[in-house]
């Protein structure tokens, strides 16, 4: 019921003409009482058919959410679900409490509510897993369509093929494919915008003439976004139609009006295009990420690769690396590349070391950082959170040291190389391509004044079902995510000159949780372990 109505139910309760202590005494009168009471039962059917209603809207948001919860899977790997959840509890359950009135059961929910409103994501939160979404869609050429059903599908419009179906569909709403084109359209990204709002737009019809309380959207809203974009993007007929439509739903909006009025007259004065309504919308520039076409078409592989590739020179071998550490137990070695020289050890940690390094990291996560000039900073292309580990901390990190040692024949421990660091990744996670050594002497890396980041070791803690590899691009190869395996290249020539075919990228997580520990090697005490070579591109 609405604030409103009881003001006016007592407000008419005011208004009853009530002759102090007669009224008995006259059946005239008494019929009088009669007339009132049957107006006192309209006003009170009326709040009862609003009460009902809006308990049959909060139990289906109850029931809505619970069913989640039972799909829900452990840990969270679905972007869809992942997205739709921190939505939901940044605004749709706050959406939900507010419009409760003021009674003794509605206190305790809402003092509840307070209680845990601190741990509650903020809208940045909703905004970035919108924005991952948007990453996901294009990185994977994944059908928007597909993807509001939690499907994901891959490819054209008219050849799709299915990548991943979940048992049961955690799908989106109206509101949810509203949120994410807004975003793209207050970025004044309409490459995005416009199929995001096109599906708000369908599924608000859908349902038209329901309101569902935890919304924020509408039908009127997603229509006047989408009208703009398509006026931004150069569909002035589209926008027309879509605006016109809008007005029919909020006749006395003026903007509207003037915009079907604008839209009218730039037609009338430009004679539409045969070829406007299939006008092309190129995607936005990414000024950073120069090889996008290469990096996406390595990720879309899911590490695989083509048959033509294979490269009979390389070779899978138990490898002990002359260590007396890896005698009874060699490394199981395979060579995924020669040039870069590129390799995989198998199996070269337990499930138990993989779950306590996840343990010992998960408390001190913070958002990963990437070097800008001389000082490091968040970045819109490499989303995750990441962990120092010293070898001080637990048993297994520092056997973990000895172990690379073993396996690179190089020094591991500080000041010769970093301390571990361990990654994890969001809501499609990705950290697109980048060279682990510094391509300038300002980088941070030369503060230590140990050398350049001489060789990478990465440890895959985790397995990811979809997505996630690690793809280099000038080498054109990629590897995917192999649990518990870890990879190691070399960064830097013999003579200290930086590799160039190692420019590599870690393709947007799809499906799953992404975690990895990376070591850094430096050049610093590595001079008679790895001595410079004949050739400068040794």
């Amino acid at each position: 019921m609405c604030p409103g109505m009881w003001i006016v139910f007592f407000f008419f309760l005011g208004c009853i003409e009530v002759t102090s202590g007669d009224m008995y005494s006259s059946m005239l009168t008494v019929q009088q009482a009669l007339d009132t009471e049957k107006v006192l039962i309209q006003h009170l059917a009326t709040y009862l058919e609003e009460e009902t209603y809006r308990l049959n809207d909060l139990r289906r948001f109850y029931n809505k959410v619970r069913a989640l919860h039972h799909i829900a899977s452990t840990p969270v790997s679905d972007p869809v679900f992942a997205y739709t959840l921190l939505k939901r509890l940044q605004s749709e359950w706050m959406n939900v409490v507010s419009s409760l009135e003021n009674n003794e059961n509605i206190k305790v929910l809402k003092d509840g509510y307070e209680k845990v409103e601190k741990n509650l994501p903020l809208m940045e939160d909703v905004e970035g897993a919108a924005k991952a979404l948007m990453r996901l869609q294009d990185v994977y050429s994944l059908n928007v369509k597909g993807l509001t059903k939690g499907v994901f599908q891959s490819g054209s419009s008219s050849q799709l093929s299915v990548l991943y179906e979940p048992d049961r569909v955690s799908s989106m709403s109206a509101d949810d494919c509203f949120h994410i084109g807004k975003v793209a359209y207050d970025m004044e990204d309409f490459y995005h915008s416009i199929p995001w709002l096109e599906e708000a737009v369908s599924k608000f019809r859908d349902s038209y003439g329901r309101w569902y309380t935890e919304d924020e959207g509408s039908l009127e809203d997603a229509l006047d976004y989408l009208a703009f974009s398509y006026y931004k993007a150069g569909n002035v007929s589209r926008a027309l139609y879509l605006s016109r439509e809008c007005l029919q739903y909020d006749p006395y909006n003026m903007r509207l009006a003037e915009n079907v009025a604008k839209y009218e007259k730039i037609l009338d004065e430009t004679p539409i295009r045969d070829s406007e309504e299939d006008s092309y919308l190129p995607r936005p520039n990414v000024t950073h990420l120069r090889t996008r076409d290469l990096y996406e078409k390595l990720c879309q592989t899911l590490g695989s690769q083509p048959s033509h590739y294979k490269d009979p020179r390389r070779s899978c071998s138990y490898h002990t690396n002359r260590s007396p550490y890896l005698v009874l137990q060699p490394l199981k070695k395979e060579e995924v590349n020669l040039e870069p020289y590129v390799v995989l050890y198998h199996d070269f940690i337990s499930d138990y070391e993989a779950e306590k390094i996840k343990e010992i990291a998960s408390p001190w996560l913070q958002r990963s950082v990437v070097a800008s000039g001389i000082e490091q900073a968040q970045a819109e292309y490499r989303i995750s959170k990441s962990a120092w580990i010293k070898d001080t901390v637990h048993p297994v990190i520092s056997h973990l040291d000895v172990r690379i040692a073993a396996a690179t024949g190089l020094h591991t421990k500080a000041p010769y190389a970093e301390y571990l660091q361990v990654v994890n990744y969001g809501i499609g996670g990705h950290y697109e391509p980048h060279f682990d050594h510094a391509t300038s002497k300002k980088s941070p890396l030369f503060r230590t004044n140990t050398g350049n980041r001489i060789a990478t070791f990465m440890i895959y803690l985790s397995l990811v079902d979809l997505g996630g590899s690690t793809a280099f691009i000038y080498a054109n190869f990629s590897t995917p995510v192999v649990k518990n395996a870890a990879i190691f290249w070399w960064n830097l020539h013999r003579s200290g000159e930086g590799n160039g075919d190692t420019l590599h990228a870690g393709c947007p997580v799809l499906l799953g949780s992404k975690w990895v520990v990376n070591k850094w090697i430096h050049e610093y005490g590595q001079e008679f372990r790895r001595p410079c070579g004949l050739h400068p591109g040794d």
